[in-house]
């Protein structure tokens, strides 16, 4: 039997982030870590982008960052004001290699490669079936990253967040290297909330990606066909080459999710961290990851950690159930939000970091009858 004091699942975002600040704690360096993902990361899969107003965990990966952001709608167009706050981007390959060379210090991790099939846990230990071996290892606290989508449940909201993005290549100088586009929302909103940001990494180069907000997935030339329009249309750029491209899907969801479930404790996206009403994911992260390794150090029980915020939890079904129900389009909440608000308030709020007198300052200036109506959507659904 293998003995272990953490075993974490998954060495994506969530699992390394909890485990770079384990090492990084003097608390843990007597204890055995076991780090399990399907294959090496050595790929640049995908890219991490989010705002901060101060030098975060992983400052020392960050690819590029800005500290002017642009919106773009039809009732309102113009430059924001996110002082004191920059928008960050990190590379997968980067985040990866900066772990994992990391880890390669750490004679008490090991990490094993296989595709998790099931875990069972009980007083005895626990058993890993991976598709290329099972594991039986001793009683551990296991932290667990790998979402896998629930079945429909009633009265749950869901829409997918999915996005293409060309690394794009100019000829000719395009792009003012310090400044980035949030939302571009002038694009058609035929397939639903569609928009596109722009983020410049020189006067050449820029990812360029195309974001939606549906239910189902477009075919994947619906996807090429769209930035291609927007290039040459909206940036009037014809001669350009495509260096690299991604794609992702993140849930926007009003699930419940649960923290302790199966004798595992869910971090990142399998423990609710993704933002519901934006589909932002990193930064929540972080703050799940700081606060477990906090708990884990001066030894009180994970079980006292606060769950999401129900108030912001509330406000995320709001916007899910109007942008389902189509009462009001993305763009139209969006774009208001932007009009009548100072960047920086915004950032706070979907940080889910604002008091309560300021959210009722903000959500006092959206579209009040929708928002109204949805709200008491919720409330009657909940009653019964």
């Amino acid at each position: 039997m293998l003995k272990y004091d953490f075993i974490i699942l998954g060495a994506g975002a969530a699992g390394l982030s909890l485990l770079i600040r384990m090492i990084e704690s003097d608390q843990f360096r007597d204890k055995k870590i076991l780090l399990i993902d399907r294959t090496a990361k050595t790929k640049n899969d995908r890219t991490w982008c989010f705002w901060e107003n101060k030098k975060g965990f992983f400052e020392d990966v960050i690819y590029k960052n800005w500290s002017h952001l642009s919106f773009f709608g039809d009732s309102f167009s113009g430059d924001l004001n996110i002082h004191p706050y920059q928008y960050k981007m990190i590379r997968g390959i980067d985040f990866y290699n900066h772990c994992f060379n990391r880890i390669k210090q750490c004679p008490n991790i090991d990490i094993k490669f296989g595709e998790v099939k099931s875990v069972v846990t009980d007083h005895t230990g626990v058993t890993i079936y991976l598709d290329n071996e099972t594991l039986l290892c001793s009683p551990s606290i296991i932290f667990n990253s790998l979402y896998k989508p629930s079945d429909p449940l009633q009265g749950k909201l869901q829409l997918l967040q999915h996005f293409k993005g060309w690394f794009i290549e100019t000829n000719a100088p395009h792009f003012k290297i310090d400044d980035a586009t949030l939302m571009d929302f002038r694009v058609h909103q035929r397939y639903g909330t569609s928009f596109v940001y722009v983020l410049p990494l020189s006067s050449k180069s820029a990812l360029v990606e195309y974001t939606l907000f549906t239910s189902k997935t477009l075919e994947a030339e619906q996807y090429n066909t769209e930035l291609r329009d927007y290039i040459t249309c909206v940036l009037k750029i014809n001669d350009f080459t495509v260096q690299e491209e991604e794609f992702g899907i993140i849930p926007m969801t009003n699930e419940k999710f649960h923290f302790f479930e199966n004798g595992m404790y869910n971090i990142g996206i399998a423990g609710g961290q993704t933002k519901p009403s934006t589909g932002y994911t990193f930064q929540f992260i972080q703050k799940q990851s700081q606060v477990i390794v906090d708990y884990l150090a001066h030894g009180k029980p994970l079980s006292g950690i606060p769950s999401y915020s129900t108030r912001f939890h509330f406000y995320d079904s709001v916007l899910l159930q109007l942008l389902i129900t189509k009462r009001l389009s993305g763009k139209e909440i969006f774009t208001r939000l932007f009009q009548k608000n100072k960047a920086h308030r915004i950032f706070r709020f979907l940080d889910n970091e604002t008091s309560l007198a300021e959210e009722l300052s903000l959500i006092s200036t959206l579209q009040t009858i929708p928002f109204v109506k949805a709200a008491a959507s919720l409330l009657r659904g909940s009653q019964r």
